[in-house]
């Protein structure tokens, strides 16, 4: 069997450069990629990555999912340890809060990033 080794997603997004950089303050991984078509941020241990592409016809899903709109086809799950303090960075850094939900388990919510991508920060209870 081959081997193959999982290197990051891939979101499009208008502006590479300016979403490389909103998820870089996120996330606080240094920037490895950086032009006008293609942008990558990874840890720096080299690990799974996340990496953006041009495209200049991007469509934002719309979220909630509304029937007959461009649909989410994936999101970034994101834990950190003080929802509080991660969602004012997120704000700061230019995403919109659309939505969230609490269980025993966890307490979630849900932005929008500049690009209009789907993501949660979550906290476990």
């Amino acid at each position: 069997m081959p081997v193959v080794t999982f290197t990051a997603t891939v979101l499009d997004t208008p502006d590479p450069r300016g979403l490389a950089r909103f998820y870089q303050r996120l996330l606080g991984w240094p920037l490895r990629d950086d032009t006008d078509q293609w942008a990558t941020l990874r840890p720096a241990d080299g690990s799974t990555g996340l990496s953006f592409q041009l495209q200049r016809d991007h469509v934002p899903p719309v979220w909630p999912p509304q029937p007959g709109t461009q649909q989410m086809q994936l999101h970034l799950d994101l834990l950190v340890e003080d929802l509080e303090a991660a969602c004012a960075l997120a704000e700061d850094a230019g995403a919109e809060q659309v939505g969230g939900h609490e269980d025993d388990d966890e307490i979630v919510r849900v932005y929008r990033d500049p690009a209009g991508h789907p993501f949660c920060l979550f906290v476990r209870r």
